[in-house]
């Protein structure tokens, strides 16, 4: 069909871009073309490529269009759990869509749609912003959903587990040998959706897999497996390939490696982890720094088209769930022969940089190795050993590292890096599954260390792959539409900072040195990475916004991620097959598109996950009727309660005003406060109070709090703040 294909549609898309051209049926294209015989049916797959490709559109009585000529917008469809949505256009540059929930039809969250846009709709509803209706669903984002069932007293159904998928589901009842044999009340299913053509009607599904209790250990998280169809086991064949690597490294596998058994390279790691796939070792010189960053080398055991290769490729990265890890690659490798254990001989792909004495880098080379770890550190050990005189030569070795780190760093903000380091939280569980503790993890020196090495790794390689015109996979972090960060600068007017034009980077810059430790850094820093593309990996250089880089990819972990596999082997060669592999570029744009996706999956699943386990955290304490008092600062105000954040659970919450009790408290907007109308307390953003757990819904995924103690000093030190912020602005 290829040439014959290609013909037609070019045709097909100069006939409907003609100025006289008027909305035509396949019929009446075809003779419009003079297509006969096998040509219209070429035609006719031909029209349904090019639909769902976004670059026809399909209007009443299935005529054809030109998307634009129409008002038409092809995206994805991202819902709101209140109902309403918004359009993101596949088309770059192009401002998202509201879609009111009356205009949403039968489309559900994440399909990709078209959507007409609405000359009439009411502007005022969000100002400044198109409006659109869902005409067409392209393609279902899901086929299944995961939820619980519930029943009425006439049907069954099942209510999803992400809210954001609006409408429950309705399941067969017991009448046709169906839910009650299989299920019980209360129970997580998979549910297969079934054609939903009427929004008057809630659609309807089959009950394909019973999970278990919903209050039953490893439910959830198995629910969240399931509901971003993460693979739970890897496939026969790809297991025996697994096995059938040795776990000891030969003299054969080592011939034309460069040695470095004896020099003195170190791993630092989270406490927890599993795999360990970066090491370094750093030396001073006459001129400045020698840096030497050493990966796992992956390529060397998985070789191209392999079953561990389809398999990695179609996962794309590992998953980290509170209780488990969905690898990418199988246990022997991931935690076995690819790991940087200590004391073991392990092959890697070396990079070693040569930096001034300011830090700047001015050399790279690569090799392919073979090292021998002298020790395995936790984050929290390199941070010890950081934080007090060295005392043997590890000490030295990691305090002359940090010198270096220091200065790459200083560097990097210098040369325009804008500080998105973000706080995290570590939920442990016990062995059933259940949280126990929240453990905030800091962004400290042994972070910053490691993170300072393998961005100037990654960097190297992406400028030599770069050099010598080898294609790969970048990862690309486009600028930010200019109207996203105005939109932004009025929410930080909001919070009485002075800001000025934030497309210059300085000013963003300036922005986030300034609301370092504020009560409000997070909800500001959250707020701005909202208004940033996603990063994401394309075949093309495209740069990198956030770190300021033009030629940035990863390099550094490919025992989690494809695209570093992929970068691997485009640096190298392949270390099984001895032979340089090379892709076309069509086959690495499909992959990095594949693998954007994967990533995007992953995250949310993460962030799901990590949520769910919080709010059980709290509603055990409910349960327990022993609630933890929790340091919170607050973040907005309005008149039905305070917005707090918990710094130390990275979790926000609200505290009804019908929660403060010891006043009755009136709202002002002007200055988005609540002062009490007897004492004239007020609580303002940025004041810091204590509160403890009122309240959780599990479904909404939201947490009531309550006050326990306002910190008697709050008001005073928020004022003293906003007044050192006007002064220094």
């Amino acid at each position: 069909m290829a040439a014959n294909g290609r013909k037609i549609q070019q045709q097909v898309l100069a006939l409907l871009a003609r100025k006289d051209y008027r909305p035509l049926n396949t019929i009446d294209i075809a003779r419009e073309l003079g297509l006969t015989g096998t040509q219209r049916n070429a035609l006719r797959k031909t029209l349904r490529e090019l639909e769902r490709a976004g670059e026809i559109a399909r209007i009443r009585r299935n005529r054809y269009v030109l998307p634009a000529e129409a008002e038409l917008v092809t995206g994805k469809l991202s819902i709101h759990p209140a109902g309403y949505g918004f359009l993101v256009p596949e088309t770059p540059g192009q401002p998202d869509i509201f879609i009111a929930a009356e205009n949403i039809g039968t489309a559900m969250h994440s399909d990709r749609v078209v959507a007409r846009i609405s000359r009439d709709a009411p502007y005022d509803r969000i100002k400044g912003r198109r409006e659109g209706r869902v005409i067409r669903i392209l393609e279902r984002a899901h086929d299944t959903i995961v939820g619980t069932l519930q029943r009425s007293r006439n049907f069954y159904y099942v209510v999803p587990d992400d809210p954001r998928f609006v409408h429950d589901i309705y399941v067969r009842g017991d009448t046709d040998k169906g839910v009650s044999t299989r299920a019980s009340l209360g129970d997580k299913v998979v549910v297969r959706l079934e054609p939903w053509e009427s929004r008057h009607v809630n659609p309807e599904g089959e009950i394909i897999e019973v999970l278990g209790p919903a209050t039953a250990p490893g439910i959830d998280m198995l629910s969240i497996i399931r509901k971003f169809h993460l693979p739970a086991e890897f496939p026969k064949d790809v297991l025996n390939q697994a096995e059938r690597i040795s776990e000891e490294i030969g003299s054969r596998q080592i011939e034309g490696r460069e040695d470095l058994r004896e020099e003195f390279i170190v791993t630092i790691d989270p406490d927890d982890a599993r795999d360990f796939d970066d090491a370094i070792h750093v030396d001073k010189t006459k001129s400045g720094w020698w840096l030497g960053v050493h990966i796992a080398d992956v390529a060397a055991y998985v070789e191209p088209g392999s079953a561990l290769d389809r398999e990695a490729r179609r996962r794309g990265n590992s998953v980290y769930l509170p209780d488990r890890v969905i690898p990418m690659l199988p246990e022997r490798l991931s935690n076995g022969v690819c790991s940087l254990n200590p004391g073991v001989d392990r092959l890697t792909h070396s990079v070693f940089i040569n930096f001034d004495k300011n830090g700047a880098a001015k050399s790279a080379r690569f090799a392919r190795s073979v090292i021998r770890s002298a020790h395995r550190l936790t984050y929290k050990q390199a941070y010890t050993i950081l934080s007090s005189p060295p005392r043997d030569e590890l000490g030295e070795r990691l305090h002359l590292a940090w010198q270096l780190a220091v200065l790459v760093r200083r560097k990097r903000f210098e040369h325009g890096a804008l500080d998105l380091d973000f706080p995290e939280v570590k939920v442990w569980v016990d062995k059933k599954g259940h949280p126990v503790r929240l453990e905030r993890v800091e962004n400290d020196e042994s972070h910053q260390l490691i993170e300072e090495f393998m961005l100037a790794a990654n960097e190297a390689v992406a400028r030599e792959l770069t050099k010598r015109a080898i294609p790969t996979i970048y990862r690309v972090h486009e600028n930010p539409d200019p109207e996203k960060l105005a939109e932004y600068r009025e929410f930080v007017l909001s919070f009485d900072y002075k800001v000025g034009d934030l497309t210059h980077r300085a000013e963003l810059q300036r922005l986030l040195a300034s609301i370092q430790g504020k009560p409000e850094e997070q909800a500001l820093k959250v707020a701005l990475l909202k208004s940033l593309k996603r990063a994401r990996y394309s075949a093309q250089p495209l740069g990198h916004y956030g770190l300021s880089k033009a030629n940035y990819l990863h390099f550094t972990s490919p025992i989690r991620r494809y695209a570093d596999l992929v970068v691997h082997r485009a640096l190298g060669r392949d270390g099984a097959a001895r032979r340089p592999y090379h892709m076309d570029m069509g086959e690495i744009a499909s992959i990095a598109e594949h693998i954007s996706a994967t990533e995007r999956n992953a995250a949310d699943a993460e962030i799901d996950a990590a949520q769910m386990k919080k709010l059980e955290f709290f509603q055990r304490q409910l349960d327990e009727r022993n609630p933890q008092i929790f340091r919170a600062a607050i973040v907005d105000v309005r008149n039905y309660g305070l917005m707090v954040e918990l710094p130390d659970a990275l979790i926000t919450g609200l505290v009804h005003v019908s929660s403060l009790t010891d006043d009755f408290y009136l709202f002002e907007p002007a200055r988005r406060q609540l002062i009490g109308r007897r004492s004239r307390k007020r609580f303002r953003i940025g004041d810091n109070v204590s509160v403890f757990v009122a309240r959780v819904d599990a479904f909404k995924r939201q947490v009531d709090f309550a006050i326990a103690a306002p910190l008697q000093t709050a008001t005073k030190n928020s004022r003293a703040r906003r007044r050192k912020q006007f002064s220094s602005a």
